[in-house]
């Protein structure tokens, strides 16, 4: 099975709900499904499309662990019905790799300066901070900057402090410092 194989596989709904069909591009890959019209964008990447890297932490918007891109801006997933993605670009962290394997430079600054311990943040952290260094806006590499930068994304682990260091190194590696 290729890895986007799971893409065309849907999961049964038996849910009562009207429905709506949605055509969306998930990585790359065009989707189309019919979904209820309550679903949550992350229930449908999650349990429609099997994309488990984004996770759902309070479901209120607040913890950013569900922090997607949607056409090129940070979103919480959570807080997003599918039908709301109707005709957008999508990305999830399953996206960030290169694509012949290895890591992103953001990956391999988050792992070069031990950014993140359980590792549930750090799919939506590591998509929060994507849509900004994609949006080519100039980057606040400040300690305060950074801490900003991620103040939308909650962490229980870290304390941050390194996660602040992995940030200013994928800016490096990325030719944005």
């Amino acid at each position: 099975m290729s890895s986007h194989e799971h893409l065309d596989r849907a999961l049964p709904d038996t849910s009562a709900d009207p429905r709506a069909e949605v055509s969306l591009t998930v990585n790359g890959h065009a989707v189309t499904r019919e979904v209820s019209t309550r679903m949550l964008l992350s229930d449908f990447l999650r349990h429609g499309l099997r994309l488990t890297g984004t996770h759902v932490g309070c479901e209120h918007g607040v913890c950013g662990a569900c922090t997607v891109m949607i056409d090129g801006r940070s979103a919480r997933s959570c807080l997003t019905l599918a039908v709301q993605a109707d005709g957008a670009d999508v990305r999830t962290i399953e996206s960030e790799a290169n694509d012949d394997g290895s890591l992103s430079a953001l990956q391999q600054a988050f792992q070069e300066c031990h950014g993140l311990q359980c590792g549930y943040c750090t799919p939506g952290m590591i998509m929060n901070i994507r849509s900004h260094f994609d949006s080519g806006e100039p980057l606040d590499l400040s300690d305060a900057g950074i801490r900003e930068l991620i103040s939308g994304n909650l962490c229980r682990c870290t304390g941050y402090a390194n996660i602040v260091k992995a940030v200013r190194r994928a800016a490096e590696l990325a030719g944005r410092a």
